[in-house]
């Protein structure tokens, strides 16, 4: 079955920065362009780092009064954090590296690496290095806005036909809303926890019920006896 990859769902036109784009700037940009991040980019095209809110923010989290007189010691991430919060170009308050993936990577891929690093994009790389496109967390959503009909095509042609074998007259496919219910027989038992768990990886899949039944029953003991004394 075929993985949504980053460059079915990545925004193509981004907006990006150069390294002495001033504090200023990238505040309106931000604000016109309603997003929350941008990557800057080096002379050569390729991605430096990323400037998102969070790095603009430092600037107020430092302000405070009680940040006056640094404490004597604080841990280095905090040390870094605030000498960014006084840089005025995008070279100097942006993350670095930036984390990044290719155009190759999965949609699923880009979700996890989001959830795991706490952040909201992501740029996305052609395989020299440059900047192709840019995924966010709006990005990937729309990989669970497949219609019904596209995630009933795939159950009934990748699922059963192509990996099972099974002859989709005798099994009912039904999809509401991602919600997909198997209902039929297979030929052998052992084969339904596959057919649910194929269906379950199926991108748009929200749920799927298991009304499923068999003709024979591969799992007994005395079935398993019968295929190790089978000739081969």
């Amino acid at each position: 079955m075929r993985r949504a990859l980053v460059s079915d769902v990545m925004t193509r036109e981004v907006v990006t920065f150069e390294p002495d784009t001033t504090f200023l700037t990238i505040v309106r940009t931000l604000a016109e362009h309603g997003i929350s991040g941008a990557p800057v980019l080096g002379p050569d095209g390729r991605v430096l780092g990323v400037v998102s809110e969070t790095d603009v923010l430092r600037k107020e989290e430092f302000k405070s009064p009680l940040e006056d007189n640094p404490p004597r010691f604080e841990s280095r991430r905090r040390h870094e954090a605030r000498e960014r919060a006084e840089g005025g170009t995008a070279a100097e308050i942006m993350s670095t590296p930036a984390i990044t993936l290719t155009l190759g990577s999965t949609a699923i891929e880009a979700a996890r690496l989001l959830a795991l690093r706490g952040i909201n994009r992501l740029p996305v790389l052609t395989p020299d290095g440059h900047l192709a496109g840019i995924v966010s967390r709006g990005d990937l959503m729309r990989v669970f806005l497949r219609s019904d009909e596209e995630i009933g095509d795939e159950v009934r042609n990748e699922v059963l036909t192509y990996h099972l074998w099974q002859d989709i007259k005798r099994v009912q496919v039904d999809v509401k809303d991602g919600v997909v219910t198997l209902k039929g027989t297979l030929t052998v038992r052992s084969l339904i926890p596959i057919a649910v768990r194929l269906t379950s990886a199926v991108e748009g899949v929200v749920r799927v019920v298991n009304d499923l039944d068999y003709d024979h029953d591969d799992t007994t003991a005395e079935a398993r006896r019968y295929r190790e004394v089978e000739p081969h």
